[in-house]
């Protein structure tokens, strides 16, 4: 078998330089907004002709962290555990989302918000900065939505979010394109799901501030914002 070498065709700039904080699955945070950049041999703007027709794309990404453990001797395994279980069951890995897959490959369905400059604006993308892109595809509603199907284990949380408590004093250090954004962040609850200290204070990256909080109950607290 000839070994297949795919090369990233562009990256994402996002909010998020650390896993800490980002959302768990695409568009769980529609405010969030981040840029494609394409690398100098594929930023053609032939091959964008027509993208503006679509509504959503699909990304094909990589987990980078992950993959720089594989290179490093670390090996994927065939059961994982999911954190929105409490990070004690077992999952097949096939049946989660879990980065620790063989080819530490993502896919993430965002909304398109524009073309600029030869760079595509997305919303609602679950990518660390930097994340190497492989591959842009159109988001097709009639055959990639299934109102119906079946959910597995995420039907038991998908429901979940948090009140978010954050004084206006704080909120407003952040410019106001990006308040939204880090709202929805915290509402989907940023913790590891094992991790209930209320008097633990949490500290996350966000578009270049650093913001700390505590969690007591079903409220998030944040208690500090600096840059």
């Amino acid at each position: 078998m000839v070994e297949t070498i795919i090369r990233p065709i562009a990256h994402i700039k996002s909010d998020f330089t650390d896993k800490f904080g980002i959302p768990r699955q695409s568009g769980l945070v529609p405010e969030l907004t981040a840029r494609i950049v394409f690398e100098p041999e594929y930023r053609d703007p032939n091959a964008l002709v027509g993208l503006e027709g679509y509504s959503h794309l699909w990304l094909i990404w990589q987990f980078s962290t992950v993959a720089a453990e594989y290179a490093a001797g670390k090996s994927w395994r065939p059961t994982v555990r999911p954190p929105r279980l409490g990070g004690n069951a077992r999952r097949g890995v096939f049946a989660t989302r879990s980065p620790y897959r063989p080819n530490a490959l993502g896919l993430s369905c965002v909304e398109l918000s524009g073309i600029e400059n030869g760079d595509i604006l997305v919303k609602g993308a679950d990518l660390l900065d930097g994340t190497p892109i492989f591959d842009i595809k159109p988001y097709l509603p009639y055959v990639d939505a299934h109102p119906e199907a079946r959910g597995g284990f995420t039907e038991q949380t998908a429901a979940y979010a948090l009140e978010v408590q954050c004084p206006q004093p704080l909120l407003d250090k952040l410019p106001k394109n990006k308040r939204a954004a880090l709202l929805g962040v915290l509402k989907n609850d940023p913790r590891p799901a094992y991790q209930h200290d209320p008097d633990r204070v949490y500290a996350m990256d966000f578009g270049g501030y650093r913001v700390q909080f505590q969690v007591g109950e079903s409220m998030l607290t944040v208690i500090d914002i600096q840059k």
